[in-house]
């Protein structure tokens, strides 16, 4: 070959290539362009037509389990964990997991021509994933942020959000003692828009009220409802892990009563008008980031400790599902649910939906489909 020939080859495989990476993923990203894809140029539908029914990835999912899920479950979107690796709970230094990054394009790639939506959530795991991400308190908040941002942020929008065509990012996980932290936290915001085209969201953790005896508890929800950050997002996100009953097992409609005014320590509790008003509050959408129950009795008691009771229970996990699918799924504000967790269904996983829980998923939003 001659070297002008060289040259004419080298500058048409080029093309290919910067062709495909642009359009890696152009079949199955953007589908649901109204509702969780903001395309470069282009402004986001305020109605969000069609609801987000997603799946959380367990951090060590299986990619053939994660599409057989896909089905199982009737999914449109799947919630995507990149692990990033924290020393301590108090440490300020991050770093992300090259095997968890290298899992998350492979799946994005058998992706390619499947009609899934992709969030993108960077996953703190702390001390080798026996510290959950809600206990996670930095003693350098400066040095946090700086870190969180340019290491962890910057690099998954460069690696992984733009080159796949990433449909949402959450930009944090529960940040229980950073998100107070008002113009640092808005700041992350800027710098993402700055760099990605996508959705943003940050996922609060669930809170818990009781006004009649703990009015602290209350500040602490009007501080957390008042909070800047939701101003910046695209849409709301909360991990609903709220604590309904003191009971083994429960019916569905002890289920749904509790969540406008929940049994356990008689805290009386609203959940479902505290969580409107985060829509009422600052006009976007209500998104459950991560919504789960172990399939064990008392799933309703503390939906966020796998370990609270050792008496397998499908049916009240089951329960707890259908309580919430009875009571939001017919707002208007609810732009859906995330399933905790999917992708891999070993003896240990005791958040992944049982047959029970399953049957009740396909059913959640299904009237809101064309």
């Amino acid at each position: 070959m001659t070297k002008r020939g060289v040259l004419i080859f080298i500058t048409l495989s080029m093309i290919t290539f910067a062709f495909y990476a642009y359009n890696i993923n152009v079949e199955s990203r953007g589908f649901i362009n109204e509702m969780i894809n903001k395309i470069e140029g282009k402004t986001l539908n305020s109605k969000f037509q069609i609801k987000i029914k997603s799946g959380n990835l367990s951090t060590d999912y299986n990619i053939d389990q994660v599409l057989k899920d896909i089905d199982k479950l009737q999914l449109n979107t799947l919630n995507v964990p990149v692990v990033i690796n924290i020393d301590s709970r108090t440490s300020g230094n991050m770093i992300i997991d090259k095997g968890s990054e290298k899992r998350a394009i492979e799946l994005f790639k058998k992706l390619r021509w499947k009609k899934i939506n992709i969030i993108l959530e960077p996953y703190p795991w702390i001390e080798n994933g026996s510290v959950g991400e809600t206990e996670w308190k930095p003693d350098n908040i400066d040095e946090f942020f700086n870190n969180w941002i340019n290491n962890v942020l910057g690099n998954l929008i460069k690696d992984i959000a733009i080159p796949y065509h990433v449909d949402a990012l959450n930009i944090g996980t529960s940040f229980v003692y950073m998100e107070s932290n008002e113009q640092k936290m808005c700041d992350m915001v800027d710098y993402v828009r700055d760099r990605y085209k996508g959705l943003l969201t940050y996922r609060t953790n669930f809170w818990v009220t009781a006004k009649d005896f703990s009015p602290e508890f209350t500040d602490k929800y009007n501080e957390k409802l008042n909070n800047r950050i939701f101003s910046k997002v695209d849409f709301i996100s909360i991990a609903a892990y709220f604590e309904l009953t003191s009971n083994d097992t429960n019916t569905v409609e002890n289920l749904i009563s509790s969540l406008e005014r929940s049994q356990i320590y008689d805290r009386k509790q609203n959940i479902k008008q505290e969580v409107k008003n985060f829509y009422d509050k600052w006009n976007k959408p209500i998104f459950f980031g991560e919504l789960g129950f172990p399939r064990t009795n008392k799933a309703s008691v503390q939906p966020h400790n796998p370990l609270i009771s050792d008496i397998v229970n499908n049916k009240e996990q089951a329960n707890c599902f259908e309580a919430y699918r009875s009571v939001f799924e017919s707002e208007p504000w609810n732009l859906g649910f995330s399933i905790f967790a999917i992708g891999e269904t070993s003896d240990d996983k005791k958040y992944y939906p049982s047959e029970e829980s399953a049957e009740i998923i396909r059913k959640w939003y299904t009237k809101n489909e064309s």
